[in-house]
């Protein structure tokens, strides 16, 4: 308490206090930009929803082909290792220009040119690299004393995998899968670049030019925390639940 009462009696009394709470946080400016801003905040919610379903499913195959051992799959394998150190190596903004603008570029027939599809093909890109190990980390924890169990009572390997190793390593990297997750929707404002009008930052942008007043940019900030804060939460009950589950 006596750490932020400082700063905010630092920050309240501050020669240039007075300009930046205009500049800033303006609540004519934000009453007036705010239901644009929200509007266009529905957008983000679609869009980091259906990337989340795509990066969940393509992670978890690229997962169970690196913790496959099968040695016909091994070029297969090898893929995978070098798809999950190029992406994660890879900035996410640096990928979206890349995807974004390279793919028109090519006048590839057939091949959509969509913005939109475009900015979602590079997150679920970079995001399936991270939840792949994600996931790899949960099944490689799974004993291998379960996977023996499972075949010593008729269980195929597929069927070993399906039924028991899967649920436990889902289970046990949920938090880690919901803290992407939050990160995944914030990122979302990086598909902005490819001048998509109707996302909540350029929306706000586009406000904060018309009025040279950054207060939609708080807007927007409010939008993207009445989001992550509840979820933050989330994550920290289900880690508390996981570790006692652990015990």
């Amino acid at each position: 308490m006596l750490v932020l009462g400082g700063l905010a009696a630092l920050i309240l009394t501050s020669p240039g206090w007075p300009v930046v709470r205009e500049t800033f946080f303006s609540w004519d400016q934000f009453k007036e930009s705010f239901p644009d801003v929200l509007k266009a905040f529905w957008f983000d919610v679609r869009m980091f929803m259906v990337v989340e379903v795509v990066v969940l499913a393509f992670g978890l195959v690229v997962a169970l082909v690196r913790t496959t051992r099968a040695p016909a799959l091994f070029p297969i394998r090898m893929l995978s290792v070098l798809y999950v150190d190029v992406f994660r190596g890879i900035p996410t903004l640096l990928l979206v220009y890349l995807i974004g603008f390279g793919i028109p570029a090519l006048e590839l027939s057939g091949v959509p040119t969509s913005a939109v599809i475009l900015g979602g093909t590079a997150l679920a890109l970079s995001y399936g690299a991270y939840v792949a190990e994600v996931y790899r980390a949960g099944i490689v924890s799974v004993h291998r004393g379960q996977r023996d169990a499972a075949r010593a009572i008729g269980l195929t390997e597929s069927q070993a995998l399906r039924h028991v190793i899967l649920p436990q390593a889902v289970r046990r990297v949920g938090p880690p899968l919901l803290n992407d997750f939050i990160s995944l929707q914030k990122d979302v404002v990086l598909i902005s670049v490819l001048g998509i009008t109707g996302e909540a930052f350029r929306t706000a942008l586009i406000d904060n030019a018309a009025s040279f007043n950054y207060t939609p940019l708080i807007a927007a900030a409010f939008c993207y925390l009445c989001v992550t804060i509840p979820l933050a939460r989330t994550v920290d009950r289900l880690s508390v639940g996981t570790g006692g589950l652990a015990r």
